[in-house]
């Protein structure tokens, strides 16, 4: 095989190459070497091997920015994350999702952007930049029922798929979901299999599908044994696990088991038990959510629920692609897994 010079302009120096070189050199039309870079759909294996080894000889790069002003497509997506900046830092949970979204991304030679959204300041500049056709669509991270983010997207038709049931707007908008009320029922279960009965709760925040269906699961399994003065509400941190536990030993002092609706605070509440004498599991078994690095680590280590994050990272950008190619939406729940440890 001859060396390829490579292109030169009229002045005889060298410039970028185009597809017209590709189609020269792999001896096809440039129709073919379009619908080649397009994905491949009606070309032949014969055809698709040249203009492969010719885009590899040409040294021929996809222009980017021309292909958008052809397609009116921007390649990008926003990982959108409607909290406050600090849990970008605080939540490991959102650090996995957004480096599996970036993966999966890569893997289509498409960009991914951060914003955040949890302030009225943010939530203005993150619409008016997606309005303005910065991105081809929007994973939406931990949507609140009644979040002023999701009409503006509706009615403006940006494709979007939501981390978690968008409350209120299931039918509406896609989402990729763990199932947190069958995690939560199993974990409920797996505490009064070893023989507690005051088993009590912590919530996640009942203004997010997490929070509410992690507290619908852990009711179900309660039965008649549901009590409202074995639930506290907390909002994901370490401090609500902590809060809510002095709180529910103050309510009972028969308690003997507590599912904390995440890591976070699990770890509050067992770090409150340690300071009034209790021990854990021999007085109050714990139990949590997700499946942290922190799960593990706890002393006794905890037995939580495993959900699938790299997973749901990978389907959520699979159903965003989707309906931005103008499919219709869907939804996807997966499972999750019960990961028992010292703390019950």
């Amino acid at each position: 095989m001859t060396e390829y010079p490579g292109p030169v302009n009229n002045a005889g120096r060298p410039r970028r190459p185009t597809i017209r070189d590709v189609a020269a050199v792999s001896g096809v039309s440039r129709g073919t070497v379009s619908r080649v870079l397009n994905g491949g759909h009606w070309v032949s294996p014969d055809a698709l091997a040249a203009v492969q080894e010719a885009i590899e000889r040409t040294g021929y790069k996809v222009n980017h920015h021309a292909r958008s002003l052809a397609t009116r497509r921007s390649n990008s997506v926003v990982f959108l994350l409607a909290e406050k900046q600090h849990l970008l830092f605080d939540d490991p949970n959102i650090a996995v999702l957004l480096r599996g979204a970036a993966a999966a991304l890569g893997d289509k030679d498409m960009s991914l952007i951060l914003m955040t959204a949890g302030t009225d300041a943010e939530r203005k500049r993150a619409t008016d930049f997606i309005m303005a056709g910065h991105v081809d669509g929007v994973l939406l991270i931990s949507s609140h029922l009644g979040s002023p983010l999701l009409r503006p997207l509706l009615e403006a038709r940006i494709p979007t798929v939501s981390c978690g049931r968008p409350l209120g707007l299931e039918g509406k908008l896609s989402f990729v979901s763990a199932d947190d009320r069958g995690g939560a029922r199993q974990l409920t279960a797996h505490l009064a299999g070893t023989g507690r009965r005051r088993i009590a709760t912590i919530t996640g925040p009942l203004d997010t599908s997490g929070g509410r269906e992690r507290l619908a699961g852990y009711r179900e399994a309660m039965g008649e044994a549901y009590d409202d003065d074995l639930v506290v509400r907390g909002d994901y941190s370490r401090s609500s696990g902590y809060a809510g536990m002095q709180e529910l030993l103050r309510r009972n002092d028969r308690i003997d088991a507590v599912f904390a609706a995440n890591d976070r605070m699990a770890a509050g509440a067992m770090a409150a038990l340690r300071e009034t004498g209790l021990q854990v599991p021999s007085d109050i078994a714990v139990g949590g959510f997700d499946d942290t690095d922190l799960a593990a680590a706890l002393e006794p280590s905890l037995t939580t629920v495993r959900l699938p994050f790299e997973r749901m990272s990978t389907e959520l950008v699979r159903l965003l692609l989707e309906v931005i190619d103008g499919q219709q939406g869907a939804a996807t729940i997966l499972p999750t897994t019960l990961v028992q440890r010292d703390s019950a």
